[in-house]
């Protein structure tokens, strides 16, 4: 993957990538959106103030801005919580070059040294942090994960876009994101896609809206009980009605991006739900 470096608003770098044909992060802000779409969503400053012991999931790893925000938020509230983490990443270039270009400093010692390792060595023991980072595709690597009972507080779940990415966003996918999250976990998402938040729904996870930070769009929290969601509005509940919503499907877990997207296309060519345009229309009156 070739991967472009971009400033992005609040002054810290992204990567363009060529593959996918997308940014790593929204061009608002990538130390922002880290903060803002995922770590706060999934409460971990508040978590960090009452708990001596966290366990994260970092799905789509990247340049290591979740986890690094992450490691930053609880150690600020709490420097002895330990930390137990476990990131997936299919292309170890980019938080490599990431590293290499210096991009991980902007966060506080020891937490540039600690990714730092975790990427040359794929695990950290330490004594605050024990991490492990599984490269390769998620839909095999999570399996790997859930082979070991680890369960999380917080999951950040940060793959391309579904339309460039599908094989992440999808019902069979989120089964087995949902197996590696605690009862009282969240799982936060920057996508407000409806197949997104229908998929969420099919699984049997609760759902709820995270703020607009840099996008102009809310993202996603889920969970699977949790009476504090912030709720979807009127507008984004009727969205969930339309052929938009249909979710991506992956049933063996193994299928190109073409294939779920045709599949995809297929059912809503045979779907009596509202379309999307009409939706709009509605709502632009």
């Amino acid at each position: 993957m070739s991967l472009t470096p971009q400033l992005t608003a609040d002054g810290s770098f992204t990567f363009f990538s060529s593959e996918f044909q997308e940014a790593f992060h929204s061009h608002f802000g990538a130390k922002q959106e880290a903060e803002g779409k995922f770590v706060e969503p999934c409460l971990l400053r508040e978590k960090a103030a009452t708990r001596s012991r966290l366990y994260l999931l970092d799905i789509c790893y990247g340049l290591g801005y979740n986890t690094a925000a992450a490691l930053d938020c609880i150690w600020q509230v709490n420097p002895q919580c330990q930390i137990e983490s476990v990131a997936l990443e299919s292309d170890l270039n980019v938080p490599q070059t990431a590293i290499e270009r210096g991009l991980i400093q902007q966060w506080s010692p020891p937490i540039p040294e600690l990714l730092a390792r975790l990427v040359r060595d794929g695990a950290v023991n330490d004594d605050r942090l024990k991490a492990s980072l599984l490269v390769g595709d998620a839909r095999n690597t999570i399996s790997a994960a859930i082979a070991t009972r680890f369960t999380a507080d917080a999951i950040f779940l940060d793959p391309f876009s579904p339309p460039k990415c599908p094989q992440l966003w999808t019902v069979d996918f989120f089964r087995s994101v949902k197996q590696l999250l605690k009862p009282h976990g969240r799982i936060a998402t920057y996508s407000c896609a409806a197949s997104v938040r229908t998929a969420l729904l099919e699984v049997g996870l609760q759902i709820g809206a995270s703020a607009s930070v840099g996008r102009r769009s809310p993202g996603t929290i889920a969970a699977i009980d949790d009476r504090h969601l912030p709720p979807l509005s009127q507008r984004e509940l009727e969205h969930l009605q339309t052929r938009a919503a249909i979710p991506y499907r992956d049933p063996h877990q193994n299928d190109k991006a073409t294939i779920i997207e045709a599949r995809r296309q297929q059912e809503q060519a045979e779907s009596s739900l509202e379309s999307s345009g009409a939706w709009k229309k509605r709502w632009s009156r």
